[in-house]
Protein backbone atom coordinates (compact mmCIF):
# COMPACT_ATOMS: atom_id res chain seq x y z
CA UNK A 1 0.00 0.00 0.00
CA UNK A 2 1.60 3.37 -0.87
CA UNK A 3 1.96 6.14 1.84
CA UNK A 4 2.71 8.91 -0.52
CA UNK A 5 -0.49 11.22 -1.43
CA UNK A 6 -0.08 11.46 -5.18
CA UNK A 7 1.02 7.66 -5.67
CA UNK A 8 -2.45 7.05 -3.46
CA UNK A 9 -4.67 9.12 -6.04
CA UNK A 10 -2.10 7.63 -8.99
CA UNK A 11 -3.49 4.20 -7.82
CA UNK A 12 -6.84 5.45 -8.04
CA UNK A 13 -7.20 6.63 -11.14
CA UNK A 14 -5.51 3.93 -12.79
CA UNK A 15 -7.73 1.09 -11.13
CA UNK A 16 -10.67 3.64 -12.21
CA UNK A 17 -9.12 3.91 -16.41
CA UNK A 18 -8.63 -0.07 -15.87
CA UNK A 19 -12.04 -0.65 -15.68
CA UNK A 20 -13.32 1.79 -18.26
CA UNK A 21 -11.11 0.09 -20.54
CA UNK A 22 -11.96 -3.25 -19.66
CA UNK A 23 -15.59 -2.72 -19.91
CA UNK A 24 -14.89 -0.83 -23.55
CA UNK A 25 -12.59 -4.22 -24.64
CA UNK A 26 -15.56 -6.30 -23.93
CA UNK A 27 -18.14 -4.23 -25.66
CA UNK A 28 -15.87 -4.13 -28.69
CA UNK A 29 -15.92 -8.46 -28.48
CA UNK A 30 -19.12 -8.64 -28.09
CA UNK A 31 -19.22 -6.63 -31.33
CA UNK A 32 -16.97 -8.52 -33.24
CA UNK A 33 -19.12 -11.77 -31.79
CA UNK A 34 -21.81 -10.46 -33.43
CA UNK A 35 -20.59 -10.07 -36.62
CA UNK A 36 -19.26 -13.49 -36.95
CA UNK A 37 -22.48 -14.83 -35.68
CA UNK A 38 -24.77 -13.11 -37.88
CA UNK A 39 -22.03 -13.70 -40.80
CA UNK A 40 -22.19 -17.73 -39.85
CA UNK A 41 -26.16 -17.30 -40.21
CA UNK A 42 -25.44 -16.09 -43.88
CA UNK A 43 -27.42 -12.75 -43.06
CA UNK A 44 -25.05 -10.49 -44.97
CA UNK A 45 -27.09 -7.25 -44.98
CA UNK A 46 -26.76 -7.57 -41.33
CA UNK A 47 -23.64 -8.24 -41.20
CA UNK A 48 -22.60 -5.21 -42.99
CA UNK A 49 -24.44 -2.86 -40.33
CA UNK A 50 -23.03 -5.01 -36.95
CA UNK A 51 -19.64 -4.32 -39.25
CA UNK A 52 -19.65 -0.48 -39.26
CA UNK A 53 -20.84 -0.43 -35.72
CA UNK A 54 -17.51 -2.98 -35.10
CA UNK A 55 -15.27 -1.06 -36.85
CA UNK A 56 -16.27 2.75 -35.52
CA UNK A 57 -16.13 0.81 -31.90
CA UNK A 58 -12.61 -0.42 -32.84
CA UNK A 59 -11.06 3.05 -33.62
CA UNK A 60 -12.46 4.84 -31.28
CA UNK A 61 -10.12 2.49 -29.25
CA UNK A 62 -7.38 3.03 -31.41
CA UNK A 63 -7.53 6.71 -31.28
CA UNK A 64 -8.02 6.49 -27.39
CA UNK A 65 -5.07 4.23 -26.79
CA UNK A 66 -7.14 1.57 -25.59
CA UNK A 67 -5.94 -0.57 -27.91
CA UNK A 68 -2.93 0.02 -30.63
CA UNK A 69 -3.72 0.70 -34.33
CA UNK A 70 -2.13 -2.19 -35.22
CA UNK A 71 -4.66 -4.44 -33.31
CA UNK A 72 -7.72 -2.33 -34.39
CA UNK A 73 -6.50 -2.39 -38.29
CA UNK A 74 -6.27 -6.38 -37.93
CA UNK A 75 -9.47 -6.99 -35.85
CA UNK A 76 -11.13 -4.80 -38.91
CA UNK A 77 -9.47 -6.61 -41.72
CA UNK A 78 -10.33 -10.02 -40.13
CA UNK A 79 -14.22 -9.14 -39.82
CA UNK A 80 -14.35 -7.75 -42.91
CA UNK A 81 -12.72 -10.72 -44.71
CA UNK A 82 -15.39 -12.74 -42.50
CA UNK A 83 -18.21 -10.90 -44.28
CA UNK A 84 -17.23 -10.93 -47.88
CA UNK A 85 -16.95 -14.60 -47.76
CA UNK A 86 -20.73 -14.70 -47.39
CA UNK A 87 -22.45 -16.38 -50.25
Amino acid sequence: MANIKSQIKRDKTSAEANAKNSAEKNRCRTAMKKVEALAKEGKKAEAQEALKAAVSLLDKLAREGVISTNSANRKKAHLQGVVDAIA
